[in-house]
């Protein structure tokens, strides 16, 4: 004996029937080669987008699908992936080695109205910033018999600061005695500002040390920006 199929309610045909209609939910994108994938809600959150026009499949957008049914975009994949994250969570977020220029150029393109005004306010503020305090640290090297290193070291001024002092051993002899002299190394911070004509000044006077006989015979040099 044939049994009939189970009935269905109006609710469950109703649900049926709207499943196989609406489209679907998750949209495959092929930007530049390199395959995304995303959500409908997600591509339509701008609802005056290319995105959007794009998987509602605008009749004046005239687009193609490769072998994986993905939508073909000739765009740059790699300033692509901050325009998706912003369609999916609404924050601007990119990273160090990308310029904001690209992601604004991708938002212009797609045409994504809010995403274009943050990166315009990003590269504003970008531009706007002040400069970072170019404090730099400058060394010099000065010679001194043993018993001119309690007068070099008291009357420093000007910001400098005692940093090491080197050993070279008895030089000349004066009388019956020898005489020890030393390297003493000093400091000062300065400005990398242009306009701080006194440090370039300074930056001579250093470089013309290191043609010393002393310098030459212990092989060491000081970088300006660091330590010694």
């Amino acid at each position: 004996m044939a049994t009939s199929p189970p009935r269905l309610d109006d609710e469950s045909l109703n649900s049926r029937l709207s499943s196989s209609t609406r489209p679907r939910e998750w949209i495959k994108l092929n930007v530049g080669g390199t395959h995304f994938l995303t959500t409908r809600t997600t591509l339509c959150r701008d609802p005056n987008s290319f995105l959007c026009r794009l998987v509602q499949e605008d009749p004046e957008l005239h687009t193609d699908k490769d072998e994986n049914d993905a939508y073909l975009i000739d765009r740059d994949p790699t300033y692509f992936s901050p325009v998706l994250n912003y369609l999916r969570h609404g924050k601007l977020v990119i990273n160090k080695d990308l310029a904001e220029e690209g992601v604004l150029e991708e938002a212009e393109f797609y045409n994504i109205t809010e995403l274009i005004k943050l990166c315009k306010e990003r590269i504003s503020q970008r531009d706007n910033r002040p400069p970072k305090s170019g404090k730099k640290h400058m060394y010099r090297v000065l010679q001194c018999h043993e018993n001119e290193l309690t007068q070099l070291v008291s009357t420093m001024s000007d910001g400098w600061k005692f940093e090491q002092l080197i050993n070279i051993g008895s030089q000349y002899s004066y009388g019956s005695d020898d005489h020890t002299e030393f390297l003493c190394v000093v400091s000062r911070e300065y400005s990398s500002s242009p306009s701080n004509h006194q440090c370039a000044t300074d930056r001579a006077d250093h470089l013309d040390l290191h043609n010393s006989k002393d310098c030459r015979k212990l092989q060491f040099m000081y970088n300006m920006s660091g330590s010694p």
